[in-house]
């Protein structure tokens, strides 16, 4: 099958606000397009979502970036930095993968993570404390970004006074708009990153402590089976997958009930409704965009479309999950859709570990807000929201109003979130 690649606007702020109409128009043309996708790199898309489903669970389709033909995929990663990445579970294949994921997977189950709920609840309730009065609030800022970066970094042992300064790597590390990030940017956070992820590490080796990193520290040194690499990449994963992507599924989940006030009176008058909301917002406008890469160990046929071997595969989840042959309506936002088993987290041996995780956290970020901000509307025209361009999937800021509150008995404006909360042992 020959075709022209489509290109993929990403440097288009109209496209980056609502790139739906095109993901729609993409997968009526076609199962699967070729595109010019951010970076300018080139990727076939998968658009549909049993095409998608299946993709997810094909081994013949590679996570590790070193299959593919395109030799700038690595090139955008620094040398320095390029070995470690490689080596991480979201870039690994089995057997490596299953070790990985092994070492970490029981610190992620629903019981485990139900235990953290309380913790979490306090969390959202400081955050909102020292809004309330003000009547104003970013509701990134203020609220959907430190509520994460919190509660993972307590689940790991970092301290949260450390937070801005790995959020600042971390945005210096992700790719922002049509363009690559500059490899000098990049070398030099992840630079900072690692000297900072060694010395913690180093600490928790001479004191450890009761946490996940620790845990793992036990597990390396006593089970030699990990690394001193692995180690720091298995660090530093956790740490930014457990708050990166929660940003945006708590504020994209907000902008969406605000964008559609049927929905959120529906979900105000019964909060009880908040877990099928959250599926719906995964699934509706979720927080990667758009989707997940693979990567074709050998020439794999899609839905009659033959992909070269070492071609960029990505399953477009943000296209899947509105197919009209899965879900009705695909469209409105109906947060008591039912049967919403959505691509958001991905699908098979890379299910997304701390989806648990981030359910709760949304749940609970989300029905606080709704409860402790009557009144809660945006602060600006819809149309003035600038939402992140590519790779990731949300506002970049959330400026909202709300009827102001006295804090709670005990609660303070300005109070904040310290890193005093309990420890966890083996992590959410």
């Amino acid at each position: 099958m020959s075709q022209q690649p489509v290109l993929l606007p990403y440097a288009d702020p109209a496209f980056v606000a609502d790139p739906f109409p095109l993901y729609r128009q993409l997968r009526e043309e076609g199962p699967v397009r070729r595109a010019v996708i951010a970076g300018g790199l080139e990727a076939w898309l998968v658009t549909r979502y049993e095409d998608g489903l299946a993709a997810l669970s094909d081994p013949r389709l590679s996570s590790d970036a070193r299959d593919a033909s395109d030799p700038r995929l690595l090139q955008q990663l620094p040398a320095s930095q390029r070995e470690s990445m490689l080596r991480t579970m979201l870039r690994a294949d089995p057997p490596d993968h299953t070790r990985l994921r092994r070492l970490v997977s029981k610190a992620f189950t629903a019981r485990r993570v139900a235990e953290l709920r309380p913790r979490i609840q306090d969390i959202a309730d400081r955050l909102l404390d020292a809004v309330v009065p003000s009547g104003r609030a970013d509701l990134v800022a203020d609220f959907a970004l430190p509520l994460p970066v919190t509660v993972i970094s307590e689940l790991l042992g970092v301290p949260v006074t450390d937070r801005h300064d790995f959020q600042r790597w971390t945005d210096d590390m992700i790719l922002r708009g049509a363009e690559p990030p500059d490899p000098a940017v990049v070398d030099a956070a992840w630079q900072q990153m690692r000297s900072y992820l060694t010395g913690l590490l180093a600490a928790k080796r001479s004191r450890p402590g009761d946490d996940l990193l620790s845990a793992l520290i036990t597990a390396r040194d006593e089970e030699q089976r990990l690394d001193e690499d692995e180690l720091i990449a298995m660090s530093f994963l956790l740490l930014v997958a457990g708050y990166i992507t929660t940003v945006n599924l708590i504020s994209g989940g907000i902008a969406a009930l605000l964008a559609h006030p049927d929905q959120l009176q529906l979900l105000r008058d019964d909060p009880e409704l908040l877990p099928d909301a959250i599926e719906e917002f995964l699934r509706y406008d979720g927080p990667v965009n758009p989707g997940i890469a693979r990567f074709a160990r050998e020439d794999v046929e899609i839905a009659g479309v033959t992909i070269p071997r070492g071609a960029t595969v990505l399953i477009a989840s943000a296209i899947a999950d509105r197919d009209p042959a899965r879900f009705p309506d695909p469209d409105r936002l109906d947060i008591t859709r039912q049967d919403n088993a959505h691509l958001a987290f991905g699908h098979g041996i890379h299910y997304c570990l701390g989806a648990p995780l981030a359910r709760l956290e949304g749940q609970v970020a989300i029905g606080t807000a709704l409860r402790r901000l009557p009144g809660l509307a945006l602060a600006v025209p819809p149309g003035e929201l600038r939402w992140k361009p590519s790779g990731l999937r949300g506002p970049e800021r959330l400026p909202v109003t709300f009827t102001p509150s006295r804090p709670r008995p005990g609660g303070a404006p300005g109070a904040g979130v310290t890193s005093d909360g309990p420890g966890v042992t083996d992590g959410p």
